[in-house]
């Protein structure tokens, strides 16, 4: 019998666009390894459970600069 983990399941690109984090209303990243949305700004990893983002405060990790996950390169950068 399965326990419904799957590991590092992926959040919807387009759910990610959506969501924010609970605390600042910033942007939070993906970080694949660990299977947290992360808020760089409030310092919080949110967990991802059976693909379903945990978004409360309580439940989140705290982190450090050397837990957060590398700002993404921007798209359509100069020439």
């Amino acid at each position: 019998m399965a326990d419904g983990r799957d590991g590092n399941r992926a959040v919807d690109p387009k759910l990610l666009e959506l969501l924010a984090c609970p605390l600042t209303k910033g942007p939070l990243a993906w970080d694949p390894e660990r299977g947290e949305l992360i808020s760089r700004v409030a310092k919080l990893a949110y967990p991802v459970r059976d693909g379903i983002p945990i978004m409360l405060p309580s439940e989140a990790r705290t982190i450090t600069i050397d837990d957060a996950v590398p700002t993404p390169p921007r798209l359509g950068g100069t020439s």
